[in-house]
C-alpha cells in the first residue's frame, strides 16, 4: 500500500473515532424540556408565592384539604397548559396570577374555614391561569409532555414547601400570608 493512502486512511479512521454526534439531533429538547417546565415555577415571585401559598392554606384548612386543595390546583395546571399549547385564549392571564397571589396570601392571613369543594374550586380557577402561563413560555423545541411533568414536579415541591411552612405556627402563617397578600396587591397595581 502506498505510504501516503495507508496515512490517509489512518486519519481517516481515527476523525471517525473522535467525531461527536450531529448537532440536529443531540437529544437536548428533551432535557431543556423537563429543565424548562421545572425551572419556570421557580423563576417567577407570582409562581412561587401562589404555589407556596396553596400548601400553607391547604395546611391551615386541615383534613381532606391537605392534599385536595394542592391536587386541585395541580390538575388545572395542567389544563391550563394545555390550553395554551392547543393555541386557545385565556384572558388576562397576568391578572389572574397577580389576584391569585392577593386572594390566597388574604385566605391564609384571615383563617377562615372553607368547604373542601369550595377551596378546590378557588385553587382550581387561579391554577388555570398558572397553567396557562407556563404553556405559552414552554420552548418551542420541547416536548410538552416533558415539560409539563417539570412545571408539574416544581409544583408539587411548592406545595410541600408551603406545607411544611405551616409547621411555624398560625401566627406565622398569618404574617406570612400577609405578606403574601400584599406582594399580590403590588402586582396588581405594578402591571
Amino acid at each position: 500500500m502506498n505510504p501516503m493512502k495507508h496515512s490517509q486512511t489512518i486519519a481517516l479512521i481515527a476523525l471517525c473515532l473522535i467525531a461527536d454526534t450531529a448537532s440536529a439531533h443531540t437529544g437536548s429538547h428533551v432535557v431543556t424540556g423537563f429543565t424548562s417546565g421545572l425551572t419556570h415555577p421557580l423563576s417567577g415571585l407570582d409562581h412561587l408565592l401562589a404555589m407556596i401559598a396553596i400548601g400553607l392554606w391547604a395546611a391551615q384548612q386541615g383534613g381532606r384539604a391537605l392534599w385536595a386543595v394542592p391536587a386541585a390546583f395541580v390538575s388545572a395546571m395542567v389544563l391550563g397548559g394545555g390550553l395554551a399549547v392547543a393555541g386557545l385564549s385565556l384572558p388576562h392571564v397576568e391578572t389572574g396570577i397577580a389576584a391569585s397571589v392577593l386572594v390566597l396570601g388574604l385566605l391564609i392571613a384571615t383563617r377562615r374555614q372553607w368547604p373542601v369543594s369550595a377551596g378546590m374550586a378557588i385553587a382550581a380557577v387561579f391554577a388555570l391561569f398558572h397553567g396557562y402561563a407556563h404553556g405559552l413560555e414552554m420552548p418551542q423545541a420541547a416536548s410538552p409532555a416533558l415539560y409539563a411533568l417539570g412545571f408539574v414536579l416544581a409544583t408539587v415541591f411548592l406545595h410541600g414547601v408551603g406545607i411544611a411552612g405551616s409547621l411555624l405556627g398560625r401566627y406565622a402563617m398569618q404574617v406570612a400570608g400577609a405578606a403574601i397578600a400584599a406582594s399580590g396587591l403590588a402586582m396588581l397595581f405594578g402591571m
